[in-house]
């Protein structure tokens, strides 16, 4: 069924008398009644109001679509009201109204029509039509001309249809990016016409798992990912491997490679799929990649343990000391399970799993190992990585040395020959040859950090925290990552704070930017938004994307300024988190001082959110040479809406 079906000339009104909500609801309703739709008036208006009650109906871009489904309602339809000077609806001023009546034996299909009608509603040069038009005849025309080029565009063949990809996901947390990697290449495909089925590596684990029939039917295979995946499963078909920034930046592309076949063949058809990848590995190390698998396997340990001992610190900062006068028996829990369990894991985790991101299984035990050792001789983070690089490409190296032994033998290769010969190399690596040079190191690094006090303090922290918001889960924002863990390892904790004061200004100062500047940002950012409160304030950085990847040149330099300002304070002021992850969720109970941090937070979110509302320019321009006067008011009537 079409809208005009539904949208008669006699029940549009150019020009409504109302001038409040309440007047509006009634006007509507009285000529929907005048026109014999409603059967019941009284019971249709109850119906309305109890709908505006729940949420009220305005939907942005100064619109709004009251609507019920009533058995005040004889025939269904739709009246249009118009208000060139505004009517204050429920948050903001509203210039278009479509009051939708539904009867309660309504169809399916008399509800998809009236639905259908937001959708045209999102086209700006469509509402901007709605608004100039002179009489009724013509909205109506209005909407029989969108109502064809939607069927027109529905009728339209796909590019690909019948084509099928698989594709695959993961970033170093496995939160943001893995998601939004794997929604664009979905929406990508729909666009396409393409059917695609997409494997999440969160960090919860493996979600929409691809099997060896999807993979055995794909057209293309896509792996957007920044953590190891294990490409043995895809064979000997062609894959176009990305990172996963690409994944979300240039889905539409990837796909149209993936079924050009334009993917490499990683396995070159051998039988033997681990030594192609080990081969393909030697000659382009991923170094990179290995190093956040590592710290995407560590971080866990970082945030449960820095937690536990900020909870022990609770019943006293000396609470787990014996022989403290405030010693308290469960405080000595928290901070064993945190101090002497968690914190002394962290690096040999980190080392495992970059030797495992490298080598598979075999290089898990003698990086761990290594990394065991890096913490006991003093080397610490920076020990932990060169441990578990020592440890991974000494593990491919054996591979090769033991290919030619006996058939009987082969079977104990993964279980006793690797993991020992390789253990004992990287021991003996790191105890004789690294551990010294490295806690040398360390230990210099960490004096000039403890001496560090107010420019130079207020220069790092600023450096850190703008680091962190220059490229929002990229290089530059996993270089600083590093750092501040490597100091976290050392019990160096201010270094921490200022970073996740960089992680969280930029999405809460762009959020409050979209609240203060609503002007400045459309309806879908407004509403994105919202969504940019809750991650940010959960320290999850990448909800800023979307905003800088639309407008870099305005919005990456206004994150970085007030990340830098905040991250500047945190460290003048001292301020060190125990927690280098958790936002808001762990600031009570691990920053050292929750409210000035909080302080530090804010400013810098004020600041960015400042700077975008000043450099920003509004979505709406009027236009200063119409010769229309009524043309004149109408636009400007929009901007402001």
């Amino acid at each position: 069924m079409k809208i005009s079906n539904v949208l008669k000339p006699e029940n549009i009104i150019l020009d409504v008398t109302a001038t409040t909500k309440a007047e509006l609801i009634d006007e509507l309703s009285q000529k929907l009644n005048d026109n014999g739709y409603l059967s019941d008036i009284e019971q249709f208006k109850k119906d309305i109001w109890a709908r505006e009650e729940q949420v009220p109906t305005e939907v942005g871009f100064g619109i709004a679509i009251p609507h019920a489904k009533s058995t005040g309602v004889q025939s269904p339809a739709i009246i249009m009201g118009r208000s060139l000077s505004g009517i204050e609806y429920s948050t903001e001023s509203c210039n278009l109204f479509f009051m939708i009546a539904v009867d309660q034996s309504s169809s399916s299909e008399h509800l998809q029509t009236l639905s259908k009608i937001s959708t045209f509603l999102m086209d700006e040069l469509f509402r901007a039509k709605l608004i100039l038009a002179r009489d009724q005849e013509e909205i109506v025309r209005l909407f029989e001309q969108a109502e064809e080029q939607d069927a027109q565009a529905l009728q339209r063949p796909k590019k690909y249809t019948g084509k099928k990809v698989v594709g695959v996901t993961g970033c170093p947390t496995g939160i943001a990016h893995t998601f939004m990697a794997a929604e664009a290449l979905k929406n990508a495909a729909k666009e396409l016409g393409v059917h695609i089925k997409v494997q999440t590596n969160g960090s919860t684990g493996v979600g929409n798992q691809l099997t060896p029939e999807d993979i055995a039917e794909a057209d293309g295979i896509i792996v957007a990912a920044d953590v190891k995946v294990d490409m043995d499963v895809f064979g000997d078909r062609p894959v176009i491997k990305t990172s996963v920034k690409n994944g979300v930046h240039h889905a539409q592309e990837l796909i149209e490679d993936a079924i050009a076949g334009k993917g490499v063949v990683l396995n070159q058809g051998n039988s033997n799929l681990n030594e192609a990848k080990e081969k393909t590995r030697l000659k382009q190390p991923k170094i990179y990649s290995h190093i956040m698998n590592g710290v995407s396997f560590m971080i866990p340990f970082v945030v449960a343990g820095g937690i536990l001992i900020a909870l022990s610190f609770m019943f006293g900062i000396h609470a787990a000391d014996p022989n403290s006068p405030d010693y308290n028996a469960f405080a000595a829990f928290l901070s064993t399970a945190g101090g002497s369990a968690a914190f002394a894991l962290m690096v040999p985790v980190l080392a495992g799993y970059i030797a495992y991101s490298i080598a598979d299984r075999p290089g898990l035990a003698p990086g761990m190992i290594g990394g065991m050792l890096a913490t006991i001789g003093g080397s610490g983070f920076l020990g932990g990585m060169l441990a578990g690089f020592i440890a991974g490409y000494t593990i491919i190296a054996l591979k090769k040395l033991v290919k030619g032994i006996p058939d009987s033998l082969q079977s104990l290769s993964p279980v006793l020959i690797l993991p020992l010969v390789g253990s004992f190399i990287t021991a003996l690596i790191m105890y004789f040859v690294i551990n010294s040079p490295m806690a040398w190191i360390n230990e210099s690094l960490q004096g000039w950090l403890n001496g560090l006090t107010g420019s130079n303090a207020i220069l790092l922290g600023a450096l850190l925290a703008g680091m962190m918001a220059s490229d929002m889960g990229g290089p530059i924002n996993k270089t600083a990552s590093a750092f501040g863990l490597a100091m976290f390892a050392n019990q160096i904790f201010e270094p921490s704070a200022a970073l996740m004061v960089g992680g969280m200004v930029p999405p809460l100062g762009i959020a409050l930017a979209t609240t203060l500047f609503k002007n400045k940002f459309s309806i879908e950012e407004r509403n994105a938004g919202k969504a940019a409160y809750i991650m940010g304030a959960s320290f999850i950085t990448e909800a800023a994307i979307p905003f800088a990847a639309n407008d870099p040149l305005r919005v990456i330099p206004s994150n970085i300024v007030g990340a830098a300002i905040g991250g500047g304070m945190c460290m003048a002021l001292g301020i060190s988190l125990q927690a280098p992850h958790g936002g808001i969720f762990v600031i009570p109970i691990a920053a050292s001082n929750p409210l000035l941090y909080i302080v530090c937070i804010l400013v810098g979110s004020i600041i960015t959110a400042c700077m975008i509302g000043l450099l920003k320019k509004p979505v709406y321009q009027p236009k200063s040479n119409s010769s229309d006067p009524s043309d004149k008011k109408a636009l400007t009537t929009m901007k402001s809406a």
